[in-house]
C-alpha cells in the first residue's frame, strides 16, 4: 500500500489507540472530536491529492529505495527538483485548505536524520542509518503520517538540559537494556501530532558533553504505551462546538498542536537513531531547522493566497473594490506574498546532494526565507484586516442573523453592495478573521514567528552562512586595498 486513499488514512486513525486530553477531559473519539476533526481534515487531504493525476507531480515522487511511487510527504529528496517540488506541493495544499496541513515536520525530520545518520555511521562505525532505512522503507509502504517531535519544554533557557531543575524538561534516555532504551520527558507544540501513525523525535539543540542522554533520536508508533498528549488550545476553538458553519471561519480545515509526553516509553535499538552522540546533536537541528525554514516559503504562501483573496472579495461586497488605496495593499500583499514564496523557490534550486544521496536546501537562502516569514505574514494579515473593515471583529454572530426576530435587521443594517446578500459578506469576513485573528492565526501569524526557530535562530544562521569575509575581501580588492595596516 504505497499510497493510501484518504478514507484509508481516516480508517487507520481509527484504529490508534491514542490517549488524548482537551480541555480536561479524555477524549474517547479523537478523529471525531469537532474541535480535532478539522486539523484531521487537513491532513486527509494530502492523501486525497495525492490520488489525483493532476497533482502527481507535486504530491508523489518515486522512491529511491523501491522504485515505487510513494506520496512526498515520505520521500527523501534525490534532486533539486524534488526540492522545488516540496515548496510548490506546500503552496498548493495550503490553497487548497488554508490551514496548516501537518505532514511537513515528519518530511523535514526523515531528510534531515537520513543524511546525519549516514555521516555519523561514516565516522563513529555505528550503523544508525540501516535502522533509519529500514523504518523509512515501513513509512513509505504504508504511507505513515510522521511527527517530527524536536521542541522540548526547555525550562530555563540559560541551562544546558541536565543542569536543569527539573531533568525531564529536554527528553531523555532513563535506561539503557539489551534490548532498547527508555526515555522520560516531553515534546511542546507538536504540529499534528494526534493525526499521525508514528512519531520521530531529534534533539531540540546542539548538546555538550554532559548532555549525552539528551542526544537522543528515535522512532516510537504514536500511541506506544507511555504516550499521552494534551491538546493546546486555540483562539476561538469551541466555535467548533456550537454546531454553525459561518462563525468558524474555515469550517472544513484547521491545524494542531499538542503537548506530547513521554512517560517511561521503551524504545527497541532497531528504531533508535542517535543515543549520546553529542557532537551530531547540533547537525540534526541544524539541517531540520534548514529544511523545516525552507517549507514556510510553501505552505505560508498557500494559505496567503487565501487570505489575499478574501481580502479582495471582502472589498468588493464592501463596494471599495475600485479605491485606489485598497488596490494598492492588494498590491503589496501579493508581492510580499510572492517573495516568500521567491525564497522557498531559490534554497531549493540552489540546493546540493549530501554524502548520504539525499538533497539539502541553501541552508543561507532557507534562513533568509523563514526571517520573511517572520515579518511578512503579520503586514500581509494588517493589510486584510484594513480592507476588511471594523465588521469583521463586531459583527454579530450567524444565530442571529438565521434569528425570525432579528435576522431581517442584522441583513439591513450589515449588508455592503445592493446585489450581494449579507450572509455571503459575513463568510468572508469570518474567514479574514479566522486566518488574522481566529483558530488559523495559530498557524498562519505566531506559527510564522516562531515555528522552525524563532527570528533570533535565523539571525545567528545568517551570520554563520553569510560569508562576511569574503565579502569584506571582495570590497577590498575593488577599492585597490592590498593591506589593511601601515608597515
Amino acid at each position: 500500500m504505497a499510497l493510501k486513499t484518504p478514507e484509508q488514512y481516516e480508517e487507520s486513525l481509527r484504529k490508534l489507540k491514542l490517549k488524548v486530553y482537551l480541555q480536561g477531559e479524555l477524549v474517547e473519539n479523537p478523529v471525531d472530536h469537532p474541535i480535532i476533526r478539522p486539523s484531521m481534515n487537513s491532513v486527509k487531504k494530502t492523501y486525497e491529492l495525492a490520488q489525483k493525476p493532476e497533482y502527481a507531480d507535486l504530491m508523489t515522487a518515486v522512491s529511491h529505495l523501491t522504485g515505487e511511487k510513494v506520496n512526498r510527504f515520505c520521500h527523501l529528496h534525490q534532486s533539486t527538483g524534488d526540492l522545488v517540488n516540496k515548496v510548490k506541493m506546500q503552496r498548493l495544499l495550503g490553497q487548497q485548505t488554508a490551514a496548516c496541513f501537518q505532514r511537513c515536520v515528519g518530511m523535514d525530520a526523515i531528510n534531515a536524520v537520513d543524511s546525519v545518520t549516514f555521516e555519523m555511521d561514516q565516522k563513529l562505525g555505528t550503523d544508525y542509518h540501516e535502522r533509519f532505512n529500514q523504518f523509512l522503507l515501513k513509512m513509505q509502504q504504508e504511507d505513515w503520517t510522521v511527527d517530527g517531535a524536536m521542541t522540548d519544554p526547555k525550562g530555563d533557557r540559560s541551562l544546558s538540559p541536565s543542569k536543569q531543575a527539573d531533568p525531564d524538561l529536554y527528553v531523555h534516555v532513563v535506561e539503557k537494556r539489551q534490548d532498547g532504551i527508555v526515555v522520560r520527558g516531553a515534546k511542546a507544540h507538536q504540529t499534528g501530532a494526534i493525526n499521525s501513525h508514528w512519531i520521530l523525535v531529534m534533539p531540540t539543540i546542539a548538546m555538550g558533553k554532559d548532555d549525552a542522554d539528551y542526544a537522543l533520536s528515535f522512532a516510537a508508533p504514536a500511541d506506544a504505551e507511555g504516550i499521552f498528549y494534551i491538546y493546546g488550545r486555540q483562539s476561538c476553538d469551541t466555535r467548533k462546538l456550537e454546531g454553525g458553519k459561518i462563525d468558524v471561519g474555515n469550517r472544513e480545515f484547521g491545524g494542531h498542536e499538542a503537548l506530547m509526553v513521554f512517560d517511561d516509553v521503551f524504545v527497541p535499538w532497531e528504531n533508535v537513531f542517535m543515543c549520546g552522540e553529542t557532537e551530531f546533536s547540533g547537525l540534526l537541528v541544524e539541517r531540520f531547522a534548514g529544511y523545516h525554514r525552507q517549507s514556510y516559503g510553501g505552505c505560508k504562501v498557500g494559505v496567503g493566497d487565501v487570505l489575499i483573496g478574501a481580502a479582495a472579495v471582502a472589498a468588493e461586497y464592501n463596494g471599495a473594490a475600485k479605491a485606489s488605496h485598497v488596490k494598492d495593499k492588494l498590491i503589496e500583499m501579493t508581492h510580499l506574498n510572492e517573495t516568500l514564496y521567491a525564497c522557498g523557490i531559490a534554497c531549493s534550486a540552489e540546493g546540493h546532494k549530501t554524502a548520504s544521496g539525499n538533497y539539502l536546501i541553501n541552508l543561507l537562502l532557507a534562513n533568509v526565507c523563514k526571517q520573511n516569514v517572520t515579518r511578512y505574514p503579520y503586514e500581509i494579515a494588517r493589510l486584510a484586516e484594513d480592507i476588511a473593515g471594523g465588521l469583521m471583529v463586531t459583527m454579530p454572530s450567524e444565530k442571529d442573523l438565521h434569528n425570525p426576530e432579528i435576522g431581517k435587521v442584522v441583513e439591513k443594517y450589515f449588508k455592503g453592495v445592493s446585489d450581494v446578500p449579507m450572509e455571503q459578506r459575513m463568510r468572508i469576513l469570518r474567514l479574514v478573521e479566522n486566518l488574522t485573528l481566529g483558530t488559523a492565526a495559530v498557524g498562519y501569524r505566531t506559527e510564522s514567528m516562531h515555528g522552525a526557530g524563532s527570528p533570533q535562530a535565523q539571525r545567528i544562521m545568517i551570520a554563520r552562512q553569510g560569508n562576511l569575509e569574503q565579502k569584506k575581501q571582495l570590497a577590498k580588492a575593488i577599492a585597490g586595498i592590498t593591506q589593511d595596516k601601515a608597515n
